[in-house]
Formats: structure tokens, C-alpha cells, sequence
């Protein structure tokens, strides 16, 4: 392969990247299928390392507000300490099945693609199914988060370690079957995707650090670069998007995905 083939590549998995990993969509479906359809020759560890855009994407967006989260923690205030809590809560259960499980994920689902369809296709019917449903919202504020639901969305969270299922759209199934408002569980997403995030981009950085060599490094720099530029406008725009239209666009579109994948393994054989 081409240096400007691969740093093509590596532009266009940026981009999706960045359009998918904040949307109930699951991003790591999109690349790992983009991969597969299209040969691109990227490994494994490559999807993990570009969320690092991502990451800076919320932080460039919410970085008022998170410092002023970590001025009131450091001045003891106790809805900034119970929020801080409430957020690990929520990223314990997928960290600790992270840890266990990633050899299996990575080198057994990544490379099931009809895996990755399914879930992308059952996980569409059930958002579309949860997005109308006549559900009471007690929650619309995620400082007012009790820690009882943050531990339930963790739950939730841990099952988007399947490719497909989708990080932030489990997050948002389990907030608002549990009582959260649309808004509030988009919005409660961006706040646990970042220590989620980090560990997964610093604990695969460790474990691959002897396969990264100058060419990988350069597309991962790519990735990130578009990741975090595309990360930053969905980031900006998405909660005022569900406010008006909810989650059904999205599950409409991993219907789409999901069920189209499908057919394009059967017709390969």
C-alpha cells in the first residue's frame, strides 16, 4: 500500500469516527466494517487508539464546565464529589470487563463482521422500541443522577464492549428505561465516554506499544486529528438534534447498517 493511500485511509476512519462515536450507532461497528468490505489494513489496536480525537472533542467543548466540576470537588462541594461518583459508577463494570476481555473482543468479535451486523441490527429495533416508549422521566439534570442509576448504566455500558451494541447507546437505553429524560442521557454519555475513553486509549497504548512504528504513528495521528475536528461539531450539535427528534433517526440508521451488512456477507458468500 501507497503512504497516501494509507494516510487516506486513515482521513476517512477518522472522519467516522468522530460522526459515530457520540451517536447510538456504535463507532467501533462502523470502522471495524469499513475495514472488512474494504480491505483496509488497519490493526485492531488502530480503532482504539484514534478515540483520542474524540476525547479532546468533549473536553475542548465541556472544558468550562469540567473545570468548574474540579474547582467545586477541590472546594468540597458535595454535588460535584456525588457527581464524581456517580460517574465512576458508571464506567466500573465496563472497565473491569474491558480488562478481562479484551484479547477475546479484539481478536475474535473484531473479525466476526456477521456479529457486528447483528448486534448493529437488534440494537436499532431495540432504541427504536425504548425512543417510544411511554417512559415517566424523573431525571433531566445529571448532577441529579442517584448512584443507584449511574451502577445501572454501567451495567448497561458493559455490553457495548460487543462491537455493535454501541457505547453511548446503551448508556442511553439504561438511563432512560430507568427514569432519565432524552436530553440528560445523551448528555450523561459525554461525561462517562471520557474516563471510559482515556483508560481504553492508555491501557491499548500500553499493551501494543511494541506494534506501533513510525508509519502506524502517523496514521494514528491522522485518525485522530479528523476524529477530534468531526467529534467537535457532533459533540456541539447532538443534544439540541435528540431534544427534536429523539433517538429513532439513529436506530433507523443501524437498522440500515446492520441489515445491509448482512446481506453483503450472504451475497459474498
Amino acid at each position: 500500500m501507497s503512504l497516501s493511500q494509507s494516510l487516506f485511509e486513515s482521513l476517512i476512519l477518522g472522519i467516522i469516527e468522530g460522526l459515530t462515536e457520540f451517536i447510538p450507532v456504535s463507532s467501533t461497528a462502523h470502522l471495524l466494517l469499513a475495514k472488512h468490505f474494504f480491505g483496509l489494513d488497519k490493526p485492531a489496536t488502530y480503532f482504539v487508539l484514534i478515540q483520542l480525537g474524540a476525547i479532546l472533542a468533549i473536553v475542548a467543548v465541556y472544558f468550562a464546565r469540567l473545570g468548574t466540576l474540579i474547582r467545586d470537588a477541590i472546594a468540597g462541594k458535595g454535588y460535584a464529589w456525588r457527581f464524581a461518583c456517580a460517574v465512576a459508577l458508571a464506567c466500573l463494570p465496563a472497565v473491569l470487563a474491558g480488562i478481562l476481555a479484551r484479547d477475546f473482543i479484539q481478536q475474535v468479535i473484531y473479525e466476526t463482521p456477521v456479529v457486528i451486523c447483528v448486534t448493529l441490527l437488534i440494537g436499532g429495533i431495540v432504541l427504536l422500541i425504548v425512543d417510544r416508549l411511554p417512559l415517566r422521566q424523573v431525571y433531566t439534570d445529571i448532577y441529579d443522577y442517584p448512584l443507584r442509576l449511574a451502577f445501572i448504566i454501567g451495567l448497561f455500558q458493559m455490553l457495548a464492549l460487543i462491537p455493535g451494541v454501541s457505547r453511548s447507546g446503551a448508556t442511553v437505553v439504561g438511563a432512560m428505561l430507568f427514569g432519565a429524560d432524552k436530553r440528560s442521557a445523551a448528555e450523561f454519555t459525554f461525561m462517562v465516554a471520557l474516563p471510559i475513553m482515556a483508560g481504553a486509549f492508555g491501557y491499548d497504548l500500553y499493551k501494543s506499544r511494541d506494534l506501533i512504528d513510525l508509519n502506524l504513528g502517523v496514521d494514528i495521528a491522522i485518525g485522530f486529528v479528523a476524529s477530534f475536528i468531526v467529534g467537535l461539531l457532533v459533540v456541539r450539535h447532538l443534544l439540541a438534534f435528540v431534544s427534536k427528534h429523539g433517538f429513532a433517526p439513529f436506530a433507523w440508521w443501524r437498522i440500515i447498517v446492520g441489515g445491509g451488512g448482512l446481506v453483503a456477507l450472504i451475497a459474498l458468500g
